[in-house]
């Protein structure tokens, strides 16, 4: 048996910079860093050596690999022709909630076939591989960010060339400084589960001719990039300021991205004393992100959002791993 995960990730801003039809014309870039919650996905062999044993949310058994319901599934095992074995998925959270979730999945499925097969793969080559999978193969209308990060893990600044290549820098600050942002994030779940692709798919055909959502990104890479380097200067504060502007940019981005609901407590958040904050991943429901640096403050955000789920914050460094293997 072989155990494989990947951590979902929690991105703080350029978002959508990373989507083709931006990057490839203006360069993109994203400041992310993954979380201590994964997705985890074991294989071990079959009893009969043809059959392909899934198991996720349902229960697939198939011979015929063109047979298998789950679309990454069914695209990457044909991609290795694989048979004879049985994979089951399980997540410290469900998908559809702006983490990435998706794409943790296919990266971490591609490490678990290459180490099955006994081959190697880089972070990079997987990584690009997953993007192959969801946004070439699939037509999955989404960025390059979510496989980089869940591939890379931490804190890091990813930039996306025109070219297609990414550069990723680790973002570096001092352990107190890593520790005051681990210690300043709170994370609500709003109860909303979203379809990202729908969001995704306006927001890319907008980048592609709009100015205004064209200008706009533009301006999220460059605050993109000053974060970075603020960061790196262990202004760790400097990230509340961040996320309460590029919220007000994302929100013009693409119809659904925000609803009353999201509105609402979103506004709760910030008037109980937090700095600034967004929703996670492209909009619609998810969770939401809010930097709150005082414990005074945290405990008054919390009482101020009281009706959502708070899901504690630990950020993660390891990236795609093997956990376990016999």
């Amino acid at each position: 048996m072989i155990i494989t995960r990947a951590p979902f990730r929690v991105s703080f801003c350029g978002g959508g910079s990373d989507i083709p039809s931006f990057y490839e014309k203006y360069g993109g870039c994203v400041l992310s860093t993954t979380i201590r919650k994964y997705v985890y996905l074991t294989i071990h062999k079959a009893f009969n050596r043809d059959s392909i044993t899934l198991k996720y949310s349902q229960t697939e058994i198939v011979n015929d690999v063109d047979k298998i319901e789950h679309r990454i599934f069914r695209q990457v095992l044909k991609d290795f022709g694989t048979k004879g074995i049985e994979i089951t998925s399980m997540a410290d959270i469900p998908a559809g909630t702006g983490l990435g979730s998706s794409s943790s999945f296919t990266v971490a499925l591609l490490k678990l076939l290459y180490t099955y097969n006994q081959q190697y793969a880089s972070p990079y080559k997987i990584a690009k591989e997953a993007c192959d999978v969801e946004i070439n193969q699939l037509g999955n209308p989404i960025g390059k960010q979510d496989q980089f990060a869940a591939a890379f893990g931490g804190l890091r600044f990813y930039e996306f060339q025109p070219d297609g290549f990414v550069k990723i820098e680790p973002v570096i600050m001092q352990s107190s400084s890593y520790r005051k942002l681990e210690n300043s994030i709170m994370m609500f779940y709003t109860g909303v589960l979203h379809d990202a692709n729908k969001i995704l798919a306006e927001q890319s055909k907008s980048l592609a001719s709009e100015n205004s959502k064209i200008n706009a990104t533009k301006t999220l890479c460059e605050m993109t990039r000053e974060l970075k380097i603020q960061l790196e200067q262990n202004n760790v504060d400097a990230l509340g300021d961040t996320l309460a502007r590029s919220w007000e940019i994302k929100k013009s981005l693409a119809s659904g991205i925000t609803s009353p609901l999201i509105d609402d407590c979103y506004s709760r958040g910030i008037a109980a004393g937090a700095s600034g904050g967004k929703l996670l991943g492209a909009g619609g429901g998810g969770f939401l992100l809010f930097y709150v640096p005082e414990d005074d403050k945290k405990a008054k955000v919390r009482l101020a959002l009281h009706d959502l789920i708070e899901m504690p914050v630990e950020l993660d460094n390891s990236g795609v791993s093997v956990v376990f293997t016999n």
